[in-house]
């Protein structure tokens, strides 16, 4: 194997989850309903907060890396839902199934022989699409832990 399908290997791991992370559906599976709008004591977020924030940050970061056209949400208040619940069960299916859906696309863009993941991104100010695939995995482990510890304060993950 060369170095090149090593490294877009181990990117995909990466998004993946399961090492040293969790995998995203280890968490957002079975998010129980009555919980996904509170905030536990001393939080600043809900779990709908913070899924449609990781949902939004993913979807700006792949389209910014393959969309010379994109235009990124206003920062900050463009990344973060307007409520701290979703309006229906049906809105946090969709909210899981696109982020999900967008996971995906950042992963096939990763394997993607086509795609140098070190030249950096035409339109950008010195990104690469390596980096914006790190990103996407460090962004997404941070808040995957933030959910689970949320999950804990409600007294839904493990031992609270």
């Amino acid at each position: 194997m060369s170095w090149g399908k090593d490294l877009r290997s181990h990117l995909m791991k990466l998004l993946d989850g399961g090492s040293a992370h969790l995998k995203p559906s280890q968490v957002l599976t079975d998010f129980p309903a009555e919980a996904r709008g509170r905030k536990a004591a001393g939080t600043p977020y809900s779990a709908w907060q913070l899924l449609e924030h990781m949902r939004i940050a993913q979807w700006d970061i792949l389209e910014f890396s393959r969309d010379p056209n994109h235009v990124s949400p206003p920062y900050p208040q463009g990344y973060w839902p307007a409520g701290e619940g979703p309006a229906s069960k049906e809105a946090w299916e969709n909210s899981v199934a696109a982020f999900q859906a967008d996971l995906e696309e950042m992963k096939q863009l990763v394997v993607d022989p086509a795609v140098d993941l070190f030249k950096r991104i035409p339109h950008g100010d010195g990104q690469t699409v390596l980096r914006e695939a790190m990103l996407v995995a460090d962004h997404n482990a941070y808040h995957l832990g933030q959910l689970v510890m949320l999950r804990r304060l409600l007294g839904d993950w493990g031992e609270s």
